[in-house]
């Protein structure tokens, strides 16, 4: 068993160059595809950009606004929106924060290959051995959550 750890402590800012109050993760990256975590704080923006990736924008907790083209509309927890490969596109928030699972799939079928590249930290050094136990129980009160790394309470 391997766990990948993604949240508050592990995030560092992302995006493309413009992108600002926003921070994320790669929880994993191949050549099937990069799987990463994204918090959004309150007007948090990913500048609109395109890639040749087939992607999934899977909004988690909060809510914001998306945009695919010239085409924008709300989004909330529970939804997800395909950005389809080379269409701009893009996210941001205004009052709210928002955290949302981003899945990019390459088109294999055009010999596509992944635009980001991106490594998935393991845990401890060296390669991963099986877990033995569990994960200590957390109990968690508001000071332990960041709200300028979008975590809602």
């Amino acid at each position: 068993m391997e766990i990948r750890r993604f949240g508050p402590g592990h995030r560092r800012p992302e995006g493309p160059p413009g992108t600002t109050g926003m921070t994320g993760q790669v929880i994993h990256s191949d050549e099937r595809g990069v799987i990463s975590e994204l918090a959004f704080s309150r007007h948090g923006v990913i500048t609109p950009h395109s890639n040749p990736n087939l992607t999934y924008f899977i909004v988690i907790s909060g809510g914001g606004f998306v945009q695919v083209g010239e085409e924008r509309l709300r989004v909330n927890h529970g939804e997800a929106v395909v950005w389809p490969p080379d269409v701009l596109h893009g996210a941001y928030t205004e009052g709210s924060e928002m955290r949302a699972i981003v899945v990019e799939l390459p088109d294999r079928a055009e010999g596509g290959t992944l635009l980001l590249e991106g490594v998935a930290r393991q845990v401890g050094a060296g390669a991963a051995t099986p877990a033995k136990g569990g994960l200590a129980e957390r109990n968690l009160t508001r000071d332990d959550y960041d709200r300028d790394e979008g975590e809602p309470w």
